[in-house]
């Protein structure tokens, strides 16, 4: 996949996230609402990572080098680790200390519909978001399931995205319990318990970008689908069977393949040129994320 259906939706997003920071800290400065307070700060680290995502796709289109022979790629990986680890550091923990504070130390609000009128524009901002990282995520999803797509993805801006729209519009949804119980019933405390269930949401979610983004950064190989593809490619002519092959994504659109092939006996030098040459076409026209393919001839033993 090209980076254009990410970009689109991290511009989504960080148009989104920065009005809803905005009127968020507003409705914290009017209210006093720690659960506003908790959102406003998720909806900052949401601005900056998308920016962060942004800088990864800029770092990433980086020409090779000879100290990085296979170019740039993984800085999309990298950089979308450090958002999950700001999502944690920043959103998580402040909301989660921010809550547990609100708890033991429960101040009423005050203006609290002002709370929900932002509140409930902040989660039309966030759908809008959502829908359109949905809809970019459609055309690479395939038939796998949503969580198949976050699990197995390569293209990282996608699934991190995703997760973030997700936990901002659940967390919006916590935010707006929160302030409505405080409201109802009179008890300050409930604000609290909704800016927990925030940080709570935000941990589970930077977690499983964390894992993911880890997987992506150390190198993660072909799918099983497009390593059927490659060895079926690589198969024709006179090339008999692949003896061993090695697969890694070098970024979301760069995929390295290592092969040695068993060949037909007897093959002239130029035939066995040939054939190498014709195999690796195969796989590109399977496979166009192969970009860097080496292939390695040997005789096939149990033909000699």
């Amino acid at each position: 996949m090209s980076a254009s259906g990410g970009t689109k939706a991290i511009l989504a997003a960080l148009t989104a996230n920065a009005g809803i920071a905005v009127a968020k800290f507003a409705g914290f400065l009017i209210t006093g609402s720690s659960s506003m307070l908790a959102e406003s700060v998720h909806s900052v680290a949401d601005t900056s990572n998308q920016g962060l995502l942004l800088l990864g796709q800029r770092q990433a289109r980086r020409r090779a080098t000879r100290e990085h022979p296979f170019g740039f790629g993984r800085e999309r990986y990298f950089w979308s680790f450090v958002v999950a680890l700001m999502l944690f550091t920043l959103g998580s923990v402040f909301a989660l200390y921010e809550g547990i504070h609100k708890i033991e130390h429960p101040e009423p609000l005050t203006s609290p519909l002002v709370a929900v009128g932002i509140l409930v524009v902040a989660i039309g901002l966030e759908t809008y978001s959502f829908v359109t990282a949905i809809g970019e995520s459609r055309k690479i999803k395939g038939d796998a399931t949503w969580w198949q797509f976050i699990r197995q993805s390569r293209t990282p801006e996608l699934p991190v995205v995703l997760l973030e729209d997700t936990g901002a519009l659940l967390g919006l949804v916590f935010a707006l319990i929160g302030v409505g119980l405080s409201e109802v019933t009179g008890e300050p405390v409930w604000d609290g318990i909704g800016t927990v269930m925030i940080g709570v949401l935000l941990g589970i979610i930077a977690i499983i970008l964390i894992v993911e983004m880890k997987s992506l950064l150390i190198g993660e190989g072909a799918t099983d689908r497009e390593l059927d593809s490659i060895c079926a490619a690589l198969t024709g002519g006179r090339v008999d069977r692949v003896i061993h092959i090695r697969t890694q994504y070098l970024g979301p659109d760069e995929l390295l393949v290592a092969a040695k092939l068993a060949l037909a006996p007897r093959l002239e030098l130029s035939e066995v040129a040939g054939e190498i040459d014709a195999a690796e076409a195969r796989v590109r026209e399977r496979v166009p994320s192969a970009r860097l393919i080496y292939l390695e001839p040997d005789l096939d033993r149990q033909l000699v």
